[in-house]
Parts: C-alpha cells; structure tokens; sequence
C-alpha cells in the first residue's frame, strides 16, 4: 500500500494516517445533575457517559466495607442510519448490549480500589448519541473521565480518605483493513475489515481486556502484534486526553 509522506494511509476511506484517531474529544462536566459526567466524541461517534453514587451496595456485598462500580449502555433510536426501536420497549436487552455493559464495568472496577470507596455503588450510564464505529472504545474512555468526576467529588467533601482510582482506563479498536493494520476503526472500516480487536488497556500499559476476531480468513500472530503495538499508542493519546479532562 502506497502512503504519502505525511503517512496518510490511502486506502482508508477517511485519509487517516494508519496509525491516527480520529478527532477526539471528552468533554467533562456535560450533564448538569450527574456526579460526574463526560461526552466522549471519537469522530461522528458520540456517547454520553455519566456516574451516579449510590449510598449502598448489592445485597451480595453488604457487610464486606468494599463498594462497587457497575455499568448500563443503551443506542438512542436514532444513533444509526435507520431507527432502532428502545430495548425497554422490547422488554429486553440484547446480548450485546448485556455484554458491552459488563466489558465497561469490569473495565473500571480494574482500576478502582474498591475498599477505599466503601460500601458505596458508583453507577455508570453510557447513552449513545450517535454512532460510526467504536462505541463501546469510546464509553470505556468517557466513562473513566466520568467516574474521575464523582470520585473527586467523594474526596473533596471528606467521604473517602483518597481517590479511588490507581490509574487510567482507555480502550480503541484495531483492524486490518485492506491488509493493512490500523487504529481507531470507523464504521466504514469496521464493516469492512478482514480482521478488528478492541483493546482495554490501562494508563501503564497494563491489559484488562482484549476482544479480537477474524472477520474472514484467520491472521497471524505477526498481525497482532501489530494491531497491540497501534492500540498501546492510541491508548497513550487518549490517556492524554483523560487526563487533560479531570485537571
């Protein structure tokens, strides 16, 4: 594949780099009444993350003096191309969207000391507003600026002796497209690719999840490594950001 001496990649559908994000931004302090809040824009993907505290815990954890971090995700109707009907309407959840919502709170929980929050629940709500790619990625990224939030807001009234946080959570997707390896998957890329993964990743490199499917024929270990080596760097940006974010 050809590239320009900038490094624009030419067969992405975008003109990105093959190592570019997209126009990223999180925006702190979106929702007025929430505890902590952020709009996480990946490009023309937009989610609305916000964290509730919640003064107990489940039931399961009563008695244990640790608290707990869970998440929800839901698609606004018209977040895609064509309108898809509200899941409480439906009666149920999706599979996907049971799965993306335990992949976000696992992802926090990894980077939450749980005992120094105590027996307090933070929730966290993660709203598609639009989609082109990538929404779990960019709630896992918004939503730790919004957990960022509440807790900081727990430490300055005194009601935990120190934040909670033991560092940063982020994830972005990868992909080979067109053969070629690339960070930060639209939906152009993504619906179009011969391999994707999604890497949650810590501030300091550490692993807390890795998603990763041959869309077509099976790719190599060379490949992945790739696709890890792209996704630790667009991890280190968007750590960037989040922390750009809570200052």
């Amino acid at each position: 594949m050809t590239q320009t001496p900038s490094g624009a990649f030419h067969g992405r559908p975008s003109g990105r780099a093959v190592d570019a994000l997209r126009a990223i931004r999180l925006e702190p302090g979106y929702a007025k009444h929430a505890e902590g809040s952020c709009l996480a824009r990946f490009g023309d993907t937009h989610v609305l993350c916000t964290a509730t505290i919640e003064d107990r815990v489940p039931p399961w954890l009563k008695g244990g003096g640790k608290g707990w971090v869970t998440a929800e995700y839901g698609m606004l109707p018209r977040s895609t191309h064509t309108r898809t009907d509200r899941e409480a309407a439906r009666g149920k959840q999706s599979g996907r969207t049971q799965e993306i919502q335990r992949l976000i709170g696992r992802s926090l929980r990894a980077v939450t000391d749980l005992a120094i929050l105590g027996e307090r629940q933070i929730r966290i709500d993660c709203d598609v507003i639009q989609a082109d790619g990538g929404t779990r990625t960019a709630a896992i990224t918004g939503s730790w600026v919004a957990l960022h939030h509440a807790l900081a807001t727990l430490v300055r009234f005194g009601a935990v002796k120190s934040m909670p946080l033991t560092d940063h959570v982020a994830a972005i997707s990868c992909g080979l497209y067109r053969g070629e390896p690339v960070l930060d998957l639209d939906y152009a890329e993504d619906s179009d690719c011969q391999a994707d993964a999604n890497f949650v990743l810590t501030g300091r490199g550490g692993i807390v999840e890795i998603q990763a499917t041959a869309e077509t024929d099976p790719f190599e270990e060379s490949e992945f490594d790739a696709l890890l080596k792209l996704a630790r760097k667009g991890i280190g940006e968007l750590t960037v950001l989040q922390k750009a974010a809570v200052e």
